[in-house]
C-alpha cells in the first residue's frame, strides 16, 4: 500500500484526534508522524488539548525528562529579552524583589546578569516540582548561581515588587489572575513576555519539545488584554516579537500567532 493510501485510510482517525479537520496534503502526512510539525492539533482549551496528547509521551514540564531541556539555550540573551531588560532597568533599586514565575533554572537571571546589577536585588524562581528539583540539583553542582532563590509555591517567597513571566503564559493551565492571587499581595509591576496571541478565538495546540507534546495556548489578544485590565493593571507598554510567530502545521488556515510582551503597572 502506498503512502497516499495510508494517509487516506487514516484521515478520519487523525482528524478526530486533532479536534478540527486537517489540511490536505502534507498537513495530514506530518500529523501521521512523517516529519511531524512542531505544533499539531487545534483545541478549544487546555484540558481538551492535554486529553489528546499521545499517551506514551510526556505532556508537561513537570517531568524529569522534560524539566532540564534547553537550559543552555534559555540561559542566553535573545533579542526578545531586551524590552524586559529595559523595564527591569527602569524599576531597579536595591532590595527589589523579582518573582520569576515559570523561571526554569533561573535562566533569565543568568541571561540578564551581565546587563543589570542583579546582585543588588532578590530573585526568586517558582516553577513546577520536577523543574524545581532539577534546578536545585543544578545549583548544588554550581551550574546555577547561588543568588537565585528557588521556591515551590508563589506564596513562599514573600511579597513581590515585580512579577516576571517570560515564556510561561502559553503553558499555563489556569487564568493569570488565579496565579497572581497566590502571591501574598498583588505586585505593583508585572512583566510578561513571549505571550502567544491571535485575533480569532483562543486555540490550544500541542507543541513538540524533546520527547514531549505539551499543550500550547494561543490566546485571543483582545480578551487577554481585557483580563489584564480587569485584574487592576494598566498596560504601560507592549511589544511584538515577530521571530516568535508560530503556525500550527496541521491547521495552516488558522494563521500565524503574534508573540507579545507587556509591562503592566497596578492602578493605585
Amino acid at each position: 500500500m502506498g503512502i497516499r493510501h495510508v494517509a487516506k485510510a487514516s484521515r478520519a482517525a487523525v482528524e478526530k484526534s486533532v479536534g478540527i479537520p486537517l489540511a490536505t496534503g502534507w498537513g495530514r502526512l506530518m500529523a501521521l508522524g512523517i516529519r511531524p510539525p512542531a505544533f499539531v492539533g487545534a483545541y478549544p482549551d487546555y484540558a481538551t488539548a492535554k486529553a489528546h496528547a499521545p499517551r506514551d509521551t510526556p505532556n508537561s514540564y513537570d517531568d524529569d525528562q522534560v524539566a532540564p531541556l534547553n537550559f543552555e539555550l534559555m540561559s542566553q540573551l535573545h533579542i526578545w529579552d531586551y524590552p524586559v531588560v529595559f523595564w527591569l532597568g527602569k524599576l531597579m533599586q536595591p532590595g527589589l524583589h523579582v518573582v520569576d514565575a515559570g523561571g526554569h533554572f533561573g535562566t533569565k537571571y543568568i541571561a540578564f546578569r551581565d546587563l543589570l546589577p542583579l546582585a543588588e536585588i532578590r530573585w526568586s524562581v517558582q516553577d513546577l516540582p520536577a523543574v524545581i528539583r532539577a534546578s536545585r540539583a543544578a545549583q548544588q553542582r554550581g551550574a546555577v548561581p547561588a543568588e537565585v532563590n528557588f521556591i515551590d509555591a508563589l506564596s513562599d517567597g514573600g511579597a513581590a515588587d515585580v512579577l516576571l513571566a517570560s515564556g510561561l503564559l502559553q503553558y499555563l493551565d489556569r487564568p493569570l489572575a488565579e496565579m497572581v492571587a497566590e502571591l501574598p499581595s498583588p505586585p505593583r509591576h508585572i512583566l510578561l513576555n513571549k505571550v502567544a496571541t491571535r485575533e480569532g478565538a483562543t486555540v490550544v495546540t500541542l507543541e513538540k519539545i524533546g520527547p514531549a507534546r505539551l499543550p500550547y495556548q494561543i490566546r485571543n489578544r483582545a480578551a487577554f488584554e481585557r483580563e489584564l485590565t480587569d485584574m487592576g493593571y494598566t498596560i504601560r507598554d507592549s511589544w511584538v516579537i515577530p521571530s516568535l510567530s508560530r503556525r500550527i502545521g496541521t491547521h495552516p488556515g488558522l494563521g500565524a500567532s503574534t508573540s507579545m510582551g507587556y509591562y503592566l503597572e497596578r492602578e493605585s
